[in-house]
């Protein structure tokens, strides 16, 4: 357990919270726990590859943090790196672009496009394929994603842009 103090615009806070190393839970209580459950901090000291063939730093989970609802993690597209085409599932997707140009092929075939750049939020719905590209051959793109889906891998399932929507 690590326990900390900080002022907040002048207002003294207590914080306590649970530090996990290497991503293992610690102290997870159900989500109706409210007024006994810890802040819980991730730091992932390495990448997995996720479904979608890109490095990804787990941060908040199921598995990590003890969430119910959401998942939030540093994904990494490397110089001249895409993601597989894809969708999750019944979720939705937010995601600040940190570092990089990355374009987006999204909709039935990947036939739309946007191009974001670090600083973008962007806001992708439940259900669309879609598949980031990192636009630069020397440099890597970073972004932050969010989900709502604690289980973030479960709901991503491949797409193939050259079979016909349903």
């Amino acid at each position: 357990m690590v326990r900390s103090k900080g002022f907040v615009r002048g207002v003294a806070v207590v914080a306590t919270g649970v530090v996990l190393a290497g991503c293992s839970v610690l102290d997870a209580l159900a989500p109706n726990q409210t007024s006994d459950a810890e802040v819980v901090t991730v730091r992932p000291d390495a990448s997995v590859i996720t479904k979608q063939q890109l490095p990804n730093f787990v941060g908040i989970s199921k598995d990590t943090a003890g969430s119910s609802a959401i998942s939030m993690n540093m994904v990494i597209i490397p110089p001249g790196g895409r993601a597989d085409p894809h969708v999750h599932k019944g979720y939705e997707s937010a995601i600040y672009v940190i570092e990089g140009n990355v374009e987006t092929r999204y909709g039935d075939g990947l036939s739309k496009s946007i191009t974001n750049q670090a600083g973008d939020f962007i806001f992708i719905p439940a259900d669309v394929p879609h598949q980031p590209i990192n636009l630069s051959e020397t440099e890597r793109a970073v972004a932050i994603v969010s989900r709502n889906d604690a289980d973030e891998q479960e709901s991503v399932e491949h797409y193939d842009p050259a079979t016909p929507p349903k």
